[in-house]
């Protein structure tokens, strides 16, 4: 009788379950399609279970899922899977980031070709009996600038392909260095720089709040005449009704999108141009692909159930109880201070640095480093960033990381310091545990103030003086957005000072223009933890 039992879902290529099926004392069992119920009525017997996008992993799955030690995702995206409850349930949670990798890229490159040559309409008039030579003069892509937006796995992978094609490339990545790329051989510019420069644009970036229709109706002003666009990342990056507008006046002369903001998308106005090509969400659609990911979930879900370290845990790996219980509340605290450091800092980050005092400099600290770096990429990067390859992530971004313990925590038990190191400058960010081990961020670049790193906040530095609170306060009120919490800190009288807002909701941002606008506010930055 096998000692585990994997229970398969959604179609997984079986050909790619081999490092699963040649294991004697492991039985795979290939499910059907089963509602949360049917699931909840057979889930107590398996030791695993891989699964692609269709079956859900609820909470209510995982509380009736007493054996269960690992869940694998065919794929990238986790959305399926409830990671809270996965954690909370102590069940490891991996994926497969890189099978679909080189699948998407050529997709990419394929719509590009596509778009340059007005492949698909030239076929398409073919089909319907007209030949129309001279109505589909194309574009090469030799000598062209190609704008890469995001140089993650995919958007390096792109851009050598391109580089093959004599394409100079001109890319946007706020967490690779100038050494980082002179290695891949492209040239670094800010956003704007490489939207004014590029003739297309392609984009491998993640759908995070600040990517969140990165390309708007500014952005395509920005951009050079004729340019052409692609999306084969995610749906939303792109403002879809902004680039109907800038394609119907012809600013912008073609469009090759796989991803959309609401799918399926099958009636919009885009699909009306002549100069629009799309495909169903096909990037990671290939035999190849499919084989990859099932092989390499499977080969993750065996080391799970051996206890071995896997690498792409989406969760928090199995390590020692003993450890665990030590550090598990400083890594909630780590991962809210890289968050919130990270959408404070301004330029290219270079170097990451942790100082732990007083009580931490006699603990495990590299598991509360990890979290740290973890949460300071979380918001920024495409790959999903977890406790096994985010200090791997930083290192391949040309960013450093160093941790140092100090005996001395001034006036704290236990404190940790963060400090993020960019081409702009430095920024600190201090935290330590209250009672109940209740996270706080206690200091700002040495400016001490008391405040819960969650939900909705605003960071604004200024000058020490008066009508700055009033005035903050009184456009809150007038966008009816309440503030739950204040915190101000300053060094000295008339100096430079802080002031930490929590709110209930996310801040509009021309509400956010209005507080830079007052006299004496030094700078604004929405957070959201």
């Amino acid at each position: 009788m096998a000692e585990y039992k994997v229970l398969v879902m959604d179609g997984v290529s079986e050909q790619g379950l081999q490092p699963l099926l040649k294991e004697t004392d492991i039985e795979v069992v290939m499910g059907s399609k089963m509602t949360e119920d049917e699931l909840i009525g057979v889930i107590g017997d398996y030791d695993g279970m891989i699964v692609r996008s269709a079956t859900k992993v609820t909470p209510r799955v995982l509380e009736n899922a007493p054996k269960l030690k690992v869940v694998g995702r065919a794929g990238v995206g986790v959305d399926n899977i409830d990671l809270n409850a996965a954690t909370r349930h102590g069940v490891l949670v991996v994926n497969a980031p890189d099978g679909n990798t080189i699948a998407a890229t050529e997709h990419t490159i394929a719509m590009m070709l596509a778009m340059a040559r007005n492949i698909p309409q030239a076929v398409s008039k073919m089909k319907n009996g007209v030949w129309d030579k001279k109505a589909f003069l194309g574009v090469e892509l030799r000598n062209k600038v190609l704008g890469i937006i995001g140089m993650g796995r995919i958007g390096s992978a792109v851009a050598r392909r391109a580089q093959a094609l004599e394409m100079d490339i001109v890319a946007y990545d706020p967490y690779i260095t100038e050494e980082k790329a002179g290695q891949l051989g492209i040239k670094l510019d800010s956003l704007e720089g490489v939207l004014k420069q590029a003739d297309f644009v392609t984009i491998h970036m993640p759908k995070t709040k600040e990517t969140y229709h990165m390309l708007d109706e500014n952005a395509f002003s920005n951009m050079k005449d004729g340019v052409r666009v692609l999306n084969c990342a995610r749906g939303g990056i792109i403002d879809e009704e902004a680039l109907y507008k800038y394609m119907a006046a012809g600013k912008v002369a073609g469009a090759a999108l796989d991803v959309f903001e609401k799918e399926p998308y099958t009636d919009g106005p885009l699909l009306t141009l002549d100069n629009f090509i799309a495909t169903p969400h096909l990037g990671a659609s290939t035999a190849e692909a499919q084989l990859n990911v099932a092989y390499d979930v499977a080969e993750e879900i065996v080391d799970a159930l051996r206890g071995k370290v896997v690498r792409n845990t989406v969760n928090i790996p199995s390590i020692n109880p003993e450890v665990m219980a030590i550090v598990k509340p400083y890594l909630k605290l780590a991962e809210k201070l890289g968050k919130f450091l990270s959408q404070v800092v301004e330029g290219r980050t270079t170097r990451l640095e942790v100082v732990y005092s007083g009580d931490m400099a006699e603990r495990e600290v590299t598991p509360i480093t990890t979290a740290m770096v973890k949460g300071y990429l979380d918001p920024v990067l495409q790959s999903s960033v977890n406790y096994i390859n985010a200090t791997l992530l930083a290192k391949n971004r040309g960013i450093s990381v160093a941790q140092t313990v100090n005996g001395r925590a001034n006036g704290y038990a236990s404190l940790i310091t963060v400090k993020a190191v960019s081409d702009q400058g430095e920024k600190s960010l201090s935290g330590t545990l209250f009672r109940d081990a209740e996270p706080r961020i206690v200091a700002i670049d040495g400016y001490r103030i008391d405040v819960l790193p969650e939900g909705n906040m605003l960071y604004v530095p200024h000058m020490d003086q008066p009508k700055i609170i009033g005035p903050v306060g009184m456009l809150f009120g007038e966008h009816s957005i309440n503030i739950a919490g204040m915190q101000v800190g300053r060094k000295s009288i008339g100096g430079q000072a802080v002031m930490m807002l929590s709110v209930d909701a996310p801040v509009p941002e021309d509400t956010l223009k209005q507080i830079a606008e007052i006299d004496g506010v030094l700078g604004v930055k929405f957070i959201s933890l």
